[in-house]
């Protein structure tokens, strides 16, 4: 019989939310407020003046090209992590969960790169494929493929990709193989039984199985690849060249920070945050109807 925790009175239930709500007052709904407010304003550099546009900072955004090329960037750098992020986690996940020797090991090498701050796994890949003391660059001119991401858009774009993901794969990784071991042997060995291989029994028992885990990892890997991602992107190509890495959230800072349009970086804030809010509800509302819980 379920047993339910009943309150007497209304003071221990708001003691026991009172800390959650005040971060997330402090953290996010103060924040919030701010940028939608400064985002009417176009403030000087300095914070001593601010001037009312109303909804000119949003109407110029909507048609600046460099803001809207943006989105595209967008678009394909959050599709390429997500895809890069989970396909290799998921294929580690069923390698690692048919092991029998070694296991313990393999899984936790595994996990070792979520550890490493994005910001710091984009400064291992610049090293890496520096132009001039990268050593994968370095045997990729020796093959005769000239290397240089810091004048190639495609490169950039495919090297702060594989950063990006390169860390995220662990992650996936660890939800992966927790779903797998939760699938029930019996169902598999039935069908092994009734002659289905491998493959079968992934496409048509394990892989339905896994559609929350994957449902969950697919809303979580978009939100890293628009937000946390700054970081690999900042040390790798700082948004170029020719702002072919510049996605939204580095356009932010790109123009709040570096080029001190307030207005219009809050602005761009308020933007994204409605866009993420909206993917996440689209994702929930299409997504979600092919999830077999």
């Amino acid at each position: 019989m379920e047993k339910r925790v009943i309150f007497k009175g209304w003071l221990l239930p708001l003691l026991l939310i009172a800390p959650q709500v005040l971060i997330s007052a402090v953290f996010f709904f103060y924040p919030a407020g701010q940028a939608i407010w400064q985002s009417l304003f176009i403030p000087d550099p300095f914070g001593l003046s601010m001037q009312w546009v109303g909804l000119g900072n949003f109407k110029y955004l909507l048609g600046n090209q460099y803001y809207l090329a943006s989105f595209w960037t967008t678009a394909v750098f959050s599709t390429l992590v997500t895809v890069a992020s989970m396909v290799p986690a998921l294929f580690l996940a069923v390698v690692a969960d048919r092991l029998i020797k070694g296991a313990g090991t393999y899984r936790t090498l595994l996990i070792w790169p979520y550890a490493i701050a994005p910001a710091v796994a984009g400064v291992l890949w610049l090293f890496m494929f520096n132009t001039r003391v990268g050593i994968v660059s370095w045997y990729l001119g020796q093959l005769g493929y000239d290397w240089n991401h810091v004048l190639n858009e495609s490169q950039a774009m495919g090297l702060v990709v594989v950063a990006s993901a390169w860390g995220r794969i662990s992650y996936n990784f660890l939800f992966f193989y927790a779903a797998l071991q939760a699938v029930p042997k019996s169902v598999i060995e039935a069908a092994a039984i009734d002659g289905a291989r491998f493959w079968m029994r992934f496409w048509t028992i394990v892989l339905p199985l896994l559609s929350p885990t994957t449902f969950f990892l697919l809303v979580v890997n978009v939100i890293y690849a628009f937000f946390e991602t700054f970081g690999v992107i900042h040390t790798i190509t700082g948004g170029g060249p020719q702002q072919a890495t510049t996605i939204l959230v580095y356009k932010v800072y790109a123009d709040g920070f570096v080029g001190q349009d307030l207005g219009s970086s809050a602005a761009q804030s308020v933007i994204l945050l409605v866009l993420v809010g909206l993917l996440t509800v689209l994702q929930f509302k299409f997504i979600e109807r092919r999830v077999h819980y």
